[in-house]
């Protein structure tokens, strides 16, 4: 009896406080690179943690796969131009000597450069050089101290600028030049790597409704939560300029759609700048004052996908299983730590194919679950002491 009564315990605080996956998302499998992507789909998002926390990926038996979320893609692009220098003149004054050079063949853009790279069969010496520039040959600006040698093999005939330089000539400036160093080239360069990071931009169209309030029109977008929006766009044929304010994020925007002749003035889109928006529903009030009500045909949302990133195991499909469950807690995996690794090679991006979300019963309001298992905790403690006097007063004096 007693063992009964422990089970229904322990039966009653599983039931309680278990929570199961309730939709799941198809991916397939495709591509030959180790690594795949997905990315997720406004409709996983709504119905996810505000932080992802409680979504897993599956595969074909139902094996857990280790991922990471990934928001952005960075890669590197090189500028490279070169320009040659042409020896304009040289010459000695109080003591030092000098090189001037300019642009052989000045382009009709501006001419940028980082750093400039000599030649010279001259060997055997170790010179300490001031650089300047100019625009025109009149007027010289230092740009810097620098020393160039070539000793016994070992050379150093490249002047790097601290920041990139604009001038079309340039000097230089020696001690002296007793070992009569001549310079054979004289080329500029300009060498930058840049990183630049690209994000995953969506659009979408979604749901909304307008409902009309005083002198305000009210629109309100669903399916827009736990996404990172970055701009709203009203669809209107209306002539007009009014403002509009987003409810609960501060942001007021000034938007209009006017004609004059042939010519149109048109910006119907509100800024958000990347942010994740928290509520079911997003209000966009527009302030109309005496005027009637814009017509709205449609609404447009730019917004910033994130994407799972993890290790192809030969599966034929993945599953991205998640449900609100705000005591889940993110998963910790070993890919993440190298993630920066991975994102330098190619990874083989894959598409949701479908979207299964279950219908889960909405607990009533007047239930306080917490209270009917402490209830059934006293209950079970009460009828474990009538258990135990029964026994007590069975026993033989």
């Amino acid at each position: 009896m007693l063992k009964r009564i422990c089970s229904l315990v322990f039966i009653t605080a599983l039931l309680l406080n278990t929570t199961v996956f309730a939709h799941t998302a198809t991916v397939t499998n495709s591509g030959t690179n180790r690594y795949k992507s997905v990315r997720l789909t406004p409709e996983i998002c709504n119905n996810a943690n505000e932080n992802l926390s409680d979504v897993l990926v599956k595969d074909d038996n139902g094996e857990i796969v280790p991922y990471f979320i990934n928001t952005s893609r960075s890669a590197t692009s090189k500028e490279n131009y070169t320009y040659t220098l042409a020896l304009i003149n040289s010459y000695t004054k109080d003591d030092s000597f000098y090189f001037d050079y300019r642009i052989a063949k000045i382009p009709s853009t501006d001419v940028i450069a980082t750093s400039i790279v000599l030649t010279t069969k001259t060997t055997g010496f170790a010179k300490k050089i001031e650089v300047f520039g100019s625009y025109d040959n009149r007027y010289w600006e230092k740009i810097k101290d620098d020393t160039l040698y070539s000793v016994d093999g070992k050379t150093k005939l490249e002047i790097v600028f601290g920041i990139p330089q604009k001038y079309t000539h340039y000097r230089f400036k020696l001690g002296n030049n007793l070992e009569k160093i001549a310079f054979d080239t004289a080329t500029l360069y300009y060498s930058v790597t840049s990183l630049e990071k690209s994000y995953f931009a969506e659009e979408i169209s979604p749901k909304f409704s307008i409902e009309q309030k005083e002198k305000e029109t009210h629109v309100y977008i669903e399916g827009l939560k736990n996404l990172f929006v970055d701009t709203i766009t009203i669809k209107t044929n209306s002539m007009f300029k009014r403002n509009a304010v987003v409810e609960g994020l501060g942001i007021t925007a000034e938007i209009y759609n006017l004609s004059f002749g042939d010519t149109t003035y048109t910006d119907t889109d509100i800024v958000i700048r990347k942010k994740k928006i928290e509520n079911d529903v997003l209000t966009i009030i527009i302030k109309n004052n005496d005027d009637k009500p814009i017509s709205i045909d449609g609404i447009t949302a730019k917004y910033y996908a994130e994407e799972i990133v993890f290790e192809d195991n030969g599966s034929k499909n993945y599953y991205i299983e998640f449900a609100k469950n705000d005591s889940a807690k993110a998963p910790i995996y070993d890919i993440a730590s190298y993630k920066d690794d991975i994102l330098k090679g190619a990874v083989d991006s894959l598409t949701v194919r479908e979207v299964k979300l279950d219908e889960i019963p909405k607990e009533p309001k007047q239930y306080d679950y917490n209270l009917i298992f402490n209830i059934v905790i006293v209950a079970v403690a009460v009828l474990l002491g009538l258990l135990i006097l029964l026994k007590l007063k069975k026993k033989p004096e």
